[in-house]
C-alpha cells in the first residue's frame, strides 16, 4: 500500500516512528514532513500536501498527524476528493474506513500513544469499505452537498 503521511511539531516523533513501522511492514511510504523538528512549524504546510497525494494517487491512503489531530483532519478535509476521519482507537479506525470510505486518518500525538497510533493506522490500512448500499448512499449524499450545495431530501 502507498501510503501519505503528514504532520507537525506537536507529532514530529511520532511521524517518525510511524514512518519506520509502516516501511517495516511492507508500505511505500512518502514523507511529507516536516523532516525537522521546528516548534513553530505550521500543520497545513505539511497535511495539505499530504492529503492532496492521496487526492491524486489511487489506492494510496494518508496519516495525518498534530498534537490533537483536530485541525489537521479539518485541514484535510479540504482536499477534494478526501474523506479524513480522527481517530483516537481501532474501532473508530476501522468504522472510518468500513462505513465512511475515509482515505485519510487523523491522529493527536498527545492524544495517544505510540503504540496506540500504530495500531490505530494498522486497522486503518488493511480495513476495506464496506461497500453497502446505506454507506454509499450516505457517501454520496454529502458528495452531492460538497459538489451543488443542495441539502438531500427530508424523508
Amino acid at each position: 500500500m502507498r501510503v501519505h503521511i503528514g504532520g507537525d511539531h506537536a507529532a514530529y516523533e511520532l511521524l517518525g516512528d510511524l514512518v519506520g513501522f509502516l516501511e517495516e511492514e511492507g508500505h511505500e511510504v512518502t514523507n511529507h514532513g516536516p523532516h525537522t523538528l521546528d516548534p513553530e512549524d505550521d500543520y497545513p504546510v505539511f497535511v495539505l500536501r499530504a492529503a492532496q497525494a492521496v487526492a491524486g494517487d489511487d489506492g494510496s491512503l494518508g496519516v495525518v498527524l498534530g498534537g490533537s489531530g483536530n485541525g489537521e483532519q479539518m485541514a484535510a478535509n479540504k482536499v477534494d476528493g478526501i474523506r479524513a476521519a480522527l481517530c483516537y482507537d481501532d474501532e473508530l479506525a476501522r468504522l472510518a474506513r468500513q462505513h465512511n470510505d475515509a482515505r485519510v486518518i487523523s491522529i493527536g500525538g498527545r492524544m495517544n500513544t505510540v503504540e496506540q497510533a500504530r495500531s490505530m493506522v494498522r486497522v486503518f490500512l488493511s480495513t476495506p469499505f464496506s461497500g453497502e448500499p446505506r454507506h454509499q448512499r450516505r457517501i454520496d449524499m454529502v458528495s452531492a452537498y460538497e459538489a451543488s450545495g443542495t441539502l438531500p431530501p427530508v424523508p
